[in-house]
């Protein structure tokens, strides 16, 4: 019988040193994931995570002068925009914390692997991370499919995951106290947006166009729940496959059905494709996105024919305006300080309300920092303020930290609020 899964690895771990970057061309690459893939179909019912660690393993990561993280996620392609704002807005916070002197004495050294929004390759690099850079915790992914793949690993593994840039049921049932999330969840999001769609709107036949995988799935799960509150079911369901722009047949579905609204679960680039074929024959209902489409750039693409899309939001608009939210304003100010050239965003700002959350962990948890330390401290974190008029709590047995869900739509191309 095999042994544990990080043992499994360690014997395969001269295969990734052969080739850091092939991801696509390299052969041994291919080899390496297969017997990640291999060792975790074995460990496919790791659905807890462990009690014990030892004190060598609790304190992997840590020196006299640095903490090192890491973090997989998508810094290119389909959803590029998505990581690079999530990374940007994370390292304006750590930046800052780093230039005041660190955490009791240490810098953050953030390791950074791109893993274009592949299942697969974040797989690796979170081999990568655990077993090469002995990393202390994992931080900021992007994304279901990709996070859901390194639930075993992490298990496995005892290492802590806070901040992850997807609202994904699987993440938060069952309670695990290693995945710590910080935003709202799809279901709850969704759950707010059928409430304005059926109840607010009046609108009787939603549709439901979702991306082919872990991240649709559970936003169709989320719609038919909320749905069923009202005793309703989606009219027509339509769907692609993750990284596709093949939203044709989807499209051609739910026009069929005379739908009022359609719940959009998918990426700016296939629902913004989706949109624009939508208005070319005439068809416009309302269309609704979750927060993962990234906003911003949705309405970027869309431009003119965006008006009157909503999205759902789990941050506040990052811009200063009446209410002025010191929170908003240190996230601009820090933003401008080291990524001068970037637009705060949506994403932006829940990377760096994550980083914020990732500071405040490893102050609370001393300079004797463990791994079951920083957990204990996250489950200390009460009615914490972070600037955003929306207090985040932990808790034992409570890992998300914020519940609010915000409305945005796009106006004359611009995301405006919906009070």
């Amino acid at each position: 019988m095999p042994g544990s899964l990080i043992r499994q690895m360690k014997h395969r771990e001269k295969i990734k040193r052969a080739d850091n970057l092939g991801f696509h061309r390299s052969s041994v690459y291919a080899l390496a994931c297969g017997v990640v893939l291999a060792v975790l179909f074995f460990f496919s019912g790791c659905g807890t995570p462990p009690t014990e660690l030892s004190p060598a393993a609790d304190r992997t990561g840590i020196t006299d002068t640095q903490i090192r993280i890491g973090s997989s996620l998508a810094l290119g392609g389909h959803a590029g925009y998505l990581g690079t704002q999530m990374l940007q807005g994370a390292m304006s916070y750590i930046n800052h914390i780093n230039d005041r002197g660190g955490i009791h004495g240490r810098k953050i050294r953030l390791i950074v692997r791109d893993d274009g929004y592949d299942p697969t390759r974040c797989l690796y690099n979170t081999q990568q991370l655990i077993l090469e850079e002995k990393v202390f915790c994992l931080f900021s992914y992007v994304g279901t499919p990709t996070t859901v793949r390194i639930i075993p690993l992490v298990n496995e593994a005892g290492i802590p995951l806070l901040g992850m840039f997807t609202g994904a049921h699987r993440l938060r049932e069952p309670v695990n106290p290693l995945l710590i999330n910080v935003r709202a969840s799809y279901y709850q999001e969704i759950r707010a947006a059928v409430d304005l769609i059926v109840r607010q709107k009046g609108l009787d036949r939603v549709a439901v166009f979702y991306q082919y995988d872990e991240y649709g799935f559970d936003g169709l799960r989320g719609t038919e729940i909320a749905l069923k509150h009202y005793d309703r079911k989606p009219v027509a369901k339509g769907t692609y496959v993750r990284g596709t722009l093949d939203v044709g047949r989807g499209l051609e579905n739910i026009i069929h059905s005379d739908a009022q609204a359609v719940v959009m679960i998918g990426t700016y680039d296939a629902c913004a494709e989706f949109i624009r074929l939508a208005k070319e024959r005439n068809f416009s209902p309302l269309f609704y996105n979750v927060s993962f489409v990234g906003a911003s750039e949705l309405a970027r693409r869309l431009g003119r024919i965006g008006e009157g899309v909503v999205v759902s939001q789990v941050v506040p608009p990052p811009v200063l305006g009446d209410d002025n939210l010191p929170g908003i304003r240190d996230y601009i100010r820090h933003l401008n300080t080291y990524y001068p050239d970037a637009a705060p965003s949506f994403v932006g700002l829940e990377g760096y309300i994550n980083a914020r959350i990732l500071a405040e962990a490893l102050e609370r948890a001393g300079r004797q920092i463990t791994r079951q330390g920083f957990i204990a401290a996250i489950e200390s974190i009460s009615d914490f303020d972070l600037g955003i008029a929306n207090s985040l709590s932990f808790g034992k047995g409570d890992y998300q930290g914020l519940e609010q869900v915000y409305f945005t739509k796009i106006n004359n191309s611009r995301l405006v609020s919906i009070k």
